[in-house]
């Protein structure tokens, strides 16, 4: 079957069961989106800028596992869409990414519209591959997929010049590829799984702490089963949250910089700590001389052995899906009668108990002020924590993930390795066109929504009705927050001085808009905004602009080094 280059990039993305491709069209890319309009099985959705058409695409593998797949044009198109491409790498989310490129013969020579896409991403894709021969690109579309999908997750980048586009060759898909230099590993090193299970066992302070690779590596499951079975505490990081569920007792909340008070002192103080696809981030266990002052014995989990002892070292290194190893952990302690010293473990709940006591989750309510902590949590009530929630970054990202509890995996949509302002709105398109019947609510807030605001377009030329909860406090709130704490209340260019009626913009693109100002309206509002299935709703709530999250960790400190409330300022 002969076909032209953008005939075969199309039939590519329908052989890899590719249901939608966002993206924008220009010069390099028009040949593709001519063989995209002569076809109806990969759907199209116009985005308004390329950045958004990364995060949507990034959402959608975030929501269901399958990779995201975007399409951009040359020169600007690409440069615009970076920044979407090097939020999915830092968060190891699988996307296939097609760019156009200048034609083979003005690569190199400054031609209209032309960067050096290969170059440019370099550093923030899993790998990239630039196209010359119409002849090579069904198989390079193949490893493209595969390496997206394998190993620990990532964007792959496909630069396609305009006149391999338009060339026209034998259409043959591969079934599988084989690259020499790049073949993960999945099964974990039998003797060392042997070795984990039995330090766990013989723990005395024994403590879970669990990453995205649990969500990605679809782990879930076996990570309940095996903090059930052995009794023990279990924490999540940002990413990680609803890989164990929040409403069980076991969960002692989310750890690091703004964790939990239990999380981070059980974190600090277990003897055995088993790390299951986290990274040891700086925001997870801030400063690492701190966090080695008490000794404990680390097991770690991961996909990718560059993570294994990057930051910290470690104890049992266990190279392979966490997947896999949960599963071979579960069947060792189910082989042996060993368990836990009960003694012990009861003395450790004990002490767990006591940090929790701290209530440190606690915040001032207020009768004439609008708390954002009050808006998460009645959120949560009142879609009984069922929903989808993509959120931008600052502090309302940081209240979603304390105040909505997560009882699933890939219903946390954010940014975190990046801190990505702008992510959210797009997100919650990508989700919503993945799952059209879940409930799809952005928490952001009034300076991170303006970052891509344009996709309300988007949304009503496809009928997206995400709902919209915006924590208005007229702040860059999270730069105020450390302006407060660590600059002597000297707020640079952190005021949002000229802040648009959102009411009235959302009305503008055909949605609703509704602000609210009373507490006592707040549940009110989110229950209308809910009851219209089928509307974008803008909820503006005007929250106190004084409002700081907490617990907190500075920069540089150690995980027992918090402060818990405006008190310890």
């Amino acid at each position: 079957m002969q076909l032209s280059g953008a005939e075969i990039t199309i039939r590519c993305l329908e052989e890899e069961g590719v249901e939608y491709i966002f993206g924008y069209p220009g010069g390099a890319v028009l040949f593709i989106y001519d063989a995209l309009f002569q076809q109806d099985k990969v759907k199209h959705i116009l985005v308004r800028h390329e950045q958004a058409a990364l995060h949507a695409a990034d959402a959608y593998a975030r929501a269901t596992g399958r990779p995201g797949v975007a399409l951009v044009t040359s020169g600007p198109g690409v440069t615009n869409a970076v920044t979407g491409i090097a939020t999915a790498y830092m968060d190891s989310i699988p996307m296939v990414v097609i760019s156009g490129q200048v034609p083979t013969a003005a690569i190199g020579l400054d031609a209209f519209q032309e960067v050096d896409t290969v170059g440019i991403t370099r550093p923030c894709v899993k790998h990239n591959f630039l196209v010359k021969r119409v002849e090579d690109l069904a198989e390079t579309m193949k490893k493209a997929f595969y390496v997206a999908t394998t190993g620990r997750p990532g964007p792959v980048l496909v630069d396609i010049p305009k006149d391999v586009s338009q060339q026209v060759t034998e259409f043959l898909y591969p079934a599988q590829v084989e690259m020499r230099s790049y073949n993960p590993g999945v099964k974990g090193h039998p003797g060392l799984i042997r070795q984990a299970v039995q330090m766990l066992l013989e723990a005395r302070r024994p403590m879970v702490y669990a990453g995205g690779g649990v969500v990605l590596g679809e782990a879930s499951e076996f990570l309940t089963q095996l903090v059930r079975e052995l009794g023990v505490p279990c924490t999540n990081t940002l990413m990680g949250l609803g890989s164990y569920p929040a409403t069980d007792p076991q969960f002692v909340g989310m750890l690091g910089m703004h964790g939990t008070y239990e999380a981070n002192l059980a974190m600090h103080h277990c003897d055995v700590l088993l790390a299951v696809g986290a990274r040891f981030d700086d925001r997870v266990i801030g400063n690492t001389r701190h966090f080695f002052v008490e000794g404990r014995r680390i097991i770690h989990i991961d996909i990718d052995p560059s993570s294994i002892s990057k930051r910290v070292r470690v104890d049992v290194p266990i190279v392979g899906d966490v997947r896999e190893v949960l599963q071979e952990m579960l069947k060792r302690v189910a082989e042996t009668p060993q368990r836990l010293d009960p003694v012990a473990l009861k003395q450790w709940w004990h002490q767990i108990g006591e940090w929790r006591a701290r209530d440190c989750m606690h915040y001032e309510r207020s009768d004439t002020l609008i708390k954002p902590q009050f808006v998460v949590e009645t959120l949560y009530q009142v879609t009984q924590g069922d929903a989808i929630i993509t959120s931008d970054v600052g502090q309302h990202q940081m209240w979603a993930a304390q105040y909505y509890k997560f009882d699933k995996p890939r219903r946390w949509l954010n940014s975190g390795g990046l801190g990505t302002m702008g992510f959210g709105l797009p997100a919650a398109m990508g989700a919503q066109l993945a799952f059209p019947d879940q409930v799809v609510a952005c928490i952001t807030g009034e300076a991170s929504i303006q970052m891509c605001i344009q996709e309300l377009s988007t949304c009503k030329q496809y009928h997206l009705p995400v709902k919209i909860i915006n924590l208005n406090n007229r702040y860059l709130g999270m730069v105020r927050q450390w302006q407060q704490i660590l600059h002597g209340n000297r707020y640079s260019e952190s005021y949002m001085d000229a802040l648009p009626d959102f009411v009235k913009l959302a009305e503008s693109y055909g949605h609703v808009g509704i602000r609210i100002e009373n507490p006592a309206d707040v549940e009110g509002a989110l229950r209308e905004a809910f009851a219209l299935k089928d509307r974008v709703v803008f909820l503006d709530f005007m929250t106190d602009p004084t409002e700081n999250v907490f617990p907190m960790v500075k920069a540089g400190q150690g995980l027992t080094e918090m402060l818990l409330g405006a008190e310890d300022l």
